[in-house]
């Protein structure tokens, strides 16, 4: 077996397997101290609506935490979408939409699978509708910033380039999921569950845009 499918293979049982933990801690209520001892950690004890740190943290948290929005996750989607069909990568783009699209549902499905409820430990510091284990932040800013990071650093030059492009995605998902711990909406493990998830998924998709390249045939432009 190649190397490289290999290695991706392995990380991806690792995430699976990483995420069945956190699922089975949710179902058995065995990571709730845990859980309840990081959101009191990020707040002022003598007052729990307020979060450890300058009054500006809050706004940029604030800021930070819609970058995994509905709003800006489409707004990102289409315009990427929208580069790869300029570029001429068809194929890319239909594969960067259908991955984004379909993770949405599954996150969806998810949420109504195991139907935790948001954390009462701490006054929320954002409005939230939904339930609260993955949590779609989490998951849909690594499905679409890991996706997009692996889509574009493979059209970079260079070992650097690609790491930058891909860092940058990795980047913005790990803020993402922690600004949700900070506002006080998720629970620790229903941030790390859709990290583990949703980087699950990217790593998917990234092998099927691999191996739809590799089959592609001679003289035809990269996608």
């Amino acid at each position: 077996m190649e190397p490289r499918l290999l290695a991706s293979l392995c990380v991806l049982a690792a995430l699976v397997l990483c995420f069945a933990f956190l699922a089975d801690g949710v179902f058995n209520q065995q990571q709730h101290g845990f859980d309840r001892a990081i959101l009191l950690a990020l707040r002022d004890s003598r007052d729990l609506s307020q979060p450890l740190g300058p009054p500006w943290l809050i706004a940029s948290v604030r800021d930070l935490t819609s970058l995994g929005g509905f709003t800006i996750i489409t707004l990102v989607t289409v315009l990427a979408v929208f580069y790869l069909m300029a570029a001429g990568k068809y194929r890319n783009a239909a594969i960067v939409t259908s991955a984004i699209v379909l993770g949405a549902a599954a996150e969806s499905g998810l949420k109504l699978l195991f139907s935790r409820a948001r954390p009462d430990v701490v006054p929320h510091l954002v409005d939230v509708q939904t339930m609260s284990f993955p949590s779609g932040h989490a998951m849909m800013s690594a499905i679409t910033y890991l996706t997009l990071g692996a889509m574009l650093a493979r059209g970079q030059t260079g070992w650097r380039l690609r790491s930058f492009v891909f860092g940058c995605g990795l980047f913005l998902t790990l803020l993402i999921g922690m600004s949700r711990i900070y506002l006080g909406v998720h629970w620790p493990t229903d941030v790390m569950a859709g990290w583990t998830v949703g980087s699950a998924w990217a790593l998917c998709v990234w092998m099927v845009a691999d191996w739809l390249n590799r089959r592609r045939r001679p003289g035809d432009p990269p996608q």
